[in-house]
């Protein structure tokens, strides 16, 4: 099985030759959270890039732009300034987005090549803590949903304060319980995706897992 490049030292074989430093970096990263809106810092700004920078532009209700990033057809792009990270993050989680913040490493004035970047912070609906992300009046549950030949579990928890809770039943009840703690985000197994879909239509956010997790 063949290596991934190393995203902070992209080789010119790695893609097709047109293809810039910066978005092989990109691509990299967002081939391993292509889930997520990929926060892309370049200088003084995050960068989306693609369908990501059409969501976000959307989201946040800031200006959508094309442009040639080394290849022959143009990408959508769309960014905001860094230091304006805690208005519009939240924004972008409130609309239901995972979010993979990356960050630059080192200092741009200090390398003579492409800067080196890392993943620093996973962000969803079910696990913000930021305190412009969170509504104090009420909790941010966090809930995962398992089934069995009788019955379904429930798990409950809010990191932001600590509580946990869990449950097993009918899906009827289930179901009463997902209504009563109205949670963020649901975790549940791939396989189960109709079943889930049946029993919550689209009133909430949910996530897909490997089974074996369950």
């Amino acid at each position: 099985m063949a290596r991934p490049s190393n995203p902070n030292n992209p080789k010119k074989s790695d893609k097709a030759p047109s293809e810039t430093p910066l978005m092989k970096q990109y691509n990299y990263f967002k081939e391993k959270y292509p889930d997520a809106i990929l926060l892309f810092r370049v200088g003084d700004f995050y960068e989306t890039f693609g369908p990501d920078a059409i969501a976000t532009a959307s989201a946040l209700g800031i200006t959508l732009t094309k442009r040639h990033n080394g290849t022959a057809s143009e990408i959508e792009l769309a960014g905001f300034p860094y230091h304006a990270v805690d208005t519009y993050l939240p924004k972008l989680v409130r609309a239901g987005y995972r979010i993979a913040v990356c960050d630059q490493l080192e200092d741009a004035s200090l390398t003579k090549t492409i800067v080196k970047r890392g993943i620093t912070e996973i962000i969803t609906p079910g696990i913000a803590l930021n305190d412009k992300m969170l509504d104090h009046r009420t909790n941010n549950y966090l809930a995962a949903i398992s089934w069995d030949k009788l019955q379904m579990g429930i798990a409950l928890a809010d990191i932001s304060t600590g509580e946990f809770l869990i449950a097993e039943g009918t899906s009827d009840y289930i179901e009463k319980l997902l209504q009563g703690f109205n949670p963020s985000e649901i975790l549940y197994a791939k396989p189960r995706q109709k079943e889930l879909k049946s029993m919550i239509a689209d009133n909430y956010y949910i996530y897909p897992l490997d089974e074996w997790i369950f």
